[in-house]
């Protein structure tokens, strides 16, 4: 299997989750799709930098779109379950 590389913002994200936002290593490695232990070791190497390492303003920007698209899927499948939920209570035997 190939060794992935990751990018040195990637790695300052996955500190900054820990340290700053107060996800634990393992949900950080969870959400992130990586290994435990190569955050625990970007902790020790980066913890510092992370904190202090601005967040740019394109990855507020980028986040804020993700959110709304992830709210508006949210909203549609609230609506369908609605109509399924109306739609199987007006069904009586």
């Amino acid at each position: 299997m190939a060794r992935r590389k990751f990018s040195r913002e990637f790695k300052l994200s996955a500190v900054q989750l820990v340290n700053q936002q107060g996800y634990s290593v393992v949900e950080a490695a969870r959400s992130l799709g990586v290994d435990p232990n190569c955050i625990r070791g970007w902790i020790k190497k980066f913890g510092g930098e992370a904190e202090t390492a601005p967040a740019g303003e394109g990855a507020v920007q980028a986040e804020l779109r993700r959110l709304r698209k992830e709210n508006a899927r949210l909203l549609m499948e609230r609506d369908i379950f609605k109509k399924a939920a109306a739609f199987f209570a007006k069904e009586q035997p």
